[in-house]
């Protein structure tokens, strides 16, 4: 079951740059930041509420935030949802049509396991689902 929204993620060509451009905006500082060696990202992430904003930039160009970046112009990448069941909810998806990108959950940032479906199945967007591990 969908919990909540538990992050937005925006792409970012320069995770330095962005960090200063949300520390002002937000008026506070990442809490953390983080390298994901499997997907080829640095992340960091910001909490505003009870949601966080994760900004991604690609640690290699071939990866799929690199691939984002060649094709379009830095910004939302994903909104990502809190589930109680990551494997449940993806079976739940699946049988209503909606299209898995993974089919098991894999360990990504902020101590999450992670899944995504394809945005051709949903409206257009990239939508993550996120269990703490």
């Amino acid at each position: 079951m969908i919990r909540k929204v538990e992050h937005i993620g925006i792409a970012v060509s320069d995770i330095h740059a962005a960090n200063a451009v949300f520390a002002a905006l937000l008026g506070q500082a990442p809490y953390k930041e983080e390298t994901v060696e499997s997907e080829h990202v640095l992340t960091s992430f910001f909490r505003v509420g009870e949601t966080k904003i994760e900004l991604l930039m690609a640690t290699d160009p071939q990866s799929a935030i690199g691939k984002f970046l060649e094709k379009n112009r830095e910004g939302i990448h994903h909104i990502a949802f809190d589930v109680d069941d990551i494997e449940a909810e993806l079976r739940r998806l699946e049988s209503l049509g909606f299209s898995l990108i993974h089919r098991e959950a894999k360990p990504g940032a902020d101590g999450k396991k992670i899944a995504f479906l394809h945005p051709k199945r949903t409206a257009g967007v990239l939508v993550e689902l996120c269990q703490d591990r």
